[in-house]
């Protein structure tokens, strides 16, 4: 699996599935979920809410994963993950890793070879950008690792601001 660091915006990367940094509800907020849903257009916030009305009633949990088509998006799939919010005490790593892992399952269930990840967490959840790049990169490595067989074959931590970049650089090696 080879892990890229890419500055830019996630929703317009040719890769197969791009990772929506979502709420527990799944129907849209500010940052990269705003920003994926409005240019996926209506009818992700229409495949969130059958999620929501059939196999999510209480939303998503902190640390799974789920997928939608992309619709308008350049990405065939949206894969959504809920990170810890380390303002309402969720500060277990373990946590933000499943954000990854169980994206990257998701990904292979969906037949995914490339996928997109923002800095689940970063931000206003208020991980620190190093902690979180050590963690996605071990987490990937940890799923390549236990699934040899997986297809994804590219990952890329696509960062909206240059110095989320180069921090994500500087712990890649």
């Amino acid at each position: 699996m080879r892990i890229e660091i890419v500055e830019g915006d996630i929703t317009a990367r040719p890769v197969d599935a791009i990772v929506n940094a979502a709420n527990s509800s799944l129907l849209g907020g500010g940052g990269v979920d705003g920003a994926i849903h409005r240019v996926a257009g209506p009818r992700l916030l229409e495949a969130c809410r059958e999620l929501r009305a059939t196999v999510l009633p209480d939303g998503l949990p902190v640390g799974a994963a789920v997928g939608t088509p992309g619709f308008n998006l350049q990405a065939r799939w949206v894969i959504h993950t809920v990170g810890p919010n380390r303002h309402a005490g969720q500060t277990d790593p373990a946590l933000l890793a499943s954000c990854f892992s169980e994206s990257l399952r998701v990904a292979d269930s969906l037949g995914a070879r490339s996928l997109a990840f923002p800095a689940v967490s970063a931000g206003v959840y208020g991980w620190d950008a190093r902690e979180v790049a050590s963690v996605a990169f071990d987490a990937v490595r940890g799923y390549g690792a236990a699934a040899p067989d997986s297809g994804v074959e590219t990952v890329e931590f696509v960062l909206f601001s240059a110095e989320t970049a180069q921090i994500f650089r500087a712990v890649l090696g």
